[in-house]
């Protein structure tokens, strides 16, 4: 059963940062492509970031890029989000995502996500 655990959000002013982590389980890490997804309250599920195989091939959405930084540790299973200079904006539920043929709520952009999701709030 895959399962993707996400942790390390909170509560932090405009300008802060946190560093989010996604535990995976019941499938091959190092074999999938993984992405960031978040979502508001009201709002579409948006695709933040994703990383290929290896750790090569990081994508950002336009809103994140600069700010946000990607990466995983293959030996530890292991997803993050670096988030910098955060703005009031990236306030959302943060999920990690993997591959997936699925349309869902739970789903964008061929990735869905599995977790209970972590929550960033960025607020003066």
């Amino acid at each position: 059963e895959v399962q993707l655990v996400e942790s390390g959000g909170g509560l932090v002013q405009p300008g802060g940062s946190l560093n989010l982590s996604c535990a995976a389980s019941g499938f091959s890490f190092s074999d999938y492509a993984m992405a960031w997804v978040r979502q508001d309250p009201g709002k579409d599920l948006e695709w933040v970031s994703s990383i290929g195989t290896g750790g090569f091939h990081r994508v950002y959405a336009d809103s994140v890029k600069g700010r946000f930084t990607i990466s995983r540790d293959d030996s530890k299973n292991t997803m993050y989000l670096q988030l910098n200079s955060l703005k009031t904006e990236d306030t959302a539920m943060y999920f990690c995502g993997k591959p997936s043929s699925q349309r869902g709520f739970n789903c964008v952009n061929g990735y869905c996500y599995y977790g209970q999701g972590t929550q960033v709030t960025v607020s003066s």
